[in-house]
C-alpha cells in the first residue's frame, strides 16, 4: 500500500523525510492524491479530487484553505499549531523593541545623513533628540489570545521586567499551565486596552474578530500606546490606526502586513510577513504537517484538525479499521452498528468524538470490509467519508 501527497509549495526537506519514499510518493504535479501538503498557496478555486482524504498545512493559520467545503466531504484539515510559535514570539518582542527605542526611524535618520565624519557627527548630536524612547521594564503589556505565541510573549514580556496582562475567555488548561505565574488577568478587551502601555494580539481571524481593533477599541487605548498585530492583517482597522498614528493616540504601529496605507507613515513598522520565517520554523512546520498527515492515513488518527475532534484509538491486531466521516445528529453510531453487523462484522473496538456540527469515528472489526457494505455506510444520511484505513506498509 503506498499514498500518493501532492505538494502545492515548496516544503522543507525535514518535513518530507517523514514520508518514507518506499510508502509515498510525494510530488507537486501527481494526479488522484491522497492528502494535500500546503503552506501558503490559496485552495480556493482549485478543483479537490474525488481521492482526497486529508489537507494539511504547514503552519497555522488556514484562511487559503476552503475549511468549510472540505469538512462537508468529511476531509480532515491539519495544521501545526505551536511549530513557528518561537519565531513569531521573537519578532513581537523585536517588534516592540523597535518601536520603544524608535529604532526604525533613527536607522532612515542615519542613513540619510551627509557630509564627512565631522557634519555628520554634529547633525547626530541635533538630531537625536528626536528619537528618545521608552524602557519595557515597569510598563504594561498586554497580550490578547494566550495560545502557544500569545503564552511565550506573555512569558518573555515578563522575564525583560514588564507587568504583563493576559485577556483569553477560551484558554485551554494545557496554555494555562505553560503560562508565568506572574501573568494577570484581564477582566475584559476594554479592560486590557485601558491598562497597556503595549498590546499585542494573537488570536485567529473569525468573524468576530474581523476589525476587532477598530476605532472604539483604539480610542480606550492609552494614548501613546503601542499596537502590535503579528496575527491577521483584518484583525486590525487599518483607516483607524491611521487616524490614531495622525491624531497621536498611538504611538506607533507594528505589524506584519503592509499596506498601501500604512507603509509610508512615519510611524508604522510594516513587516513583509515575517512571522514563520525562519529556517527552524518552516522545518517545525513541515515535520508536524507530515507526522500529522501519516498518522491520519496510516492509522486514521487525528490530531491538531482544525475542523474534525481529536480521535486516536490502539490498534487491534487481526481487524480492519474503518474510519467514517459524519454530521453529529442522533442515532448516526446505531446506524452504522446495524450496517455492520447485517455484514457479518463484529465490533472489536470503538471511539466516537464529536466536535461541533461533525463527528468522527475509528471502528475496529472482525471480518473483511468489502465494496458493498462501504457503500451502505456511505448511503447512511449524514455519513460524510468512509475509509478502510491501510498501513503504508
Amino acid at each position: 500500500m503506498s499514498y500518493r501527497i501532492l505538494t502545492l509549495n515548496s516544503i522543507s526537506e525535514r518535513g518530507l523525510a517523514c514520508l518514507p519514499s518506499a510508502q509515498y510518493e510525494v510530488g507537486a504535479r501527481l494526479e488522484q492524491p491522497d492528502a494535500i501538503l500546503v503552506r501558503s498557496a490559496d485552495m480556493h478555486h482549485m478543483t479537490l479530487p474525488a481521492s482526497l482524504a486529508a489537507v494539511a498545512r504547514a503552519g497555522a493559520g488556514t484562511n487559503n484553505i476552503p475549511v468549510e467545503a472540505l469538512s462537508r466531504r468529511g476531509i480532515p484539515v491539519f495544521n501545526a499549531p505551536g511549530a513557528n510559535a518561537n519565531a513569531v514570539k521573537e519578532l513581537v518582542i523585536a517588534g516592540m523593541l523597535l518601536a520603544a527605542r524608535n529604532i526604525c526611524q533613527a536607522w532612515e535618520f542615519a542613513r540619510g545623513l551627509s557630509g564627512d565624519d565631522r557634519a555628520i557627527d554634529e547633525a547626530v548630536e541635533r538630531g537625536k533628540k528626536n528619537f528618545v524612547g521608552f524602557e519595557l521594564p515597569s510598563r504594561t503589556l498586554g497580550v490578547i489570545g494566550l495560545g502557544a505565541v500569545g503564552v511565550r510573549v506573555a512569558n518573555s514580556a515578563e522575564a525583560l521586567g514588564m507587568r504583563v496582562l493576559g485577556y483569553d475567555p477560551q484558554i485551554t488548561v494545557q496554555r494555562a499551565w505553560q503560562l508565568s505565574s506572574g501573568v494577570q488577568q484581564a477582566l475584559s478587551l476594554e479592560d486590557l486596552c485601558a491598562r497597556s502601555d503595549a498590546v499585542t494580539v494573537h488570536v485567529p481571524l473569525t468573524q468576530e474578530t474581523r476589525k476587532l481593533f477598530d476605532r472604539a477599541c483604539l480610542a480606550r487605548m492609552r494614548p501613546g500606546s503601542v499596537l502590535l498585530n503579528f496575527a491577521r492583517a483584518p484583525i486590525v482597522d487599518d483607516a483607524a490606526v491611521l487616524d490614531a498614528l495622525d491624531s497621536g493616540g498611538l504611538h506607533a504601529y507594528v505589524c506584519d502586513f503592509p499596506s498601501k496605507a500604512l507603509k509610508n507613515h512615519p510611524r508604522a513598522i510594516t513587516l513583509p510577513h515575517l512571522g514563520a520565517s525562519t529556517f527552524e520554523a518552516e522545518e517545525n512546520c513541515a515535520v508536524s504537517a507530515a507526522e500529522t498527515l501519516r498518522d491520519f492515513l496510516e492509522h486514521g488518527h487525528i490530531r491538531n484538525s482544525v475542523n474534525f475532534p481529536d480521535a486516536a484509538l490502539p490498534r487491534q491486531s487481526g481487524s480492519i479499521r474503518i474510519a467514517i466521516a459524519n454530521d453529529n445528529v442522533p442515532n448516526m453510531m446505531g446506524q452504522i452498528s446495524t450496517a455492520l453487523a447485517a455484514a457479518g462484522l463484529n465490533i472489536a473496538e470503538l471511539l466516537n468524538r464529536s466536535r461541533g456540527e461533525y463527528a468522527y469515528t475509528l471502528i475496529d472489526a472482525e471480518g473483511s470490509a468489502d465494496e458493498a457494505l462501504l457503500q451502505r455506510l456511505r448511503a447512511i444520511e449524514g455519513v460524510l467519508s468512509v475509509r478502510v484505513v491501510r498501513s503504508a506498509d
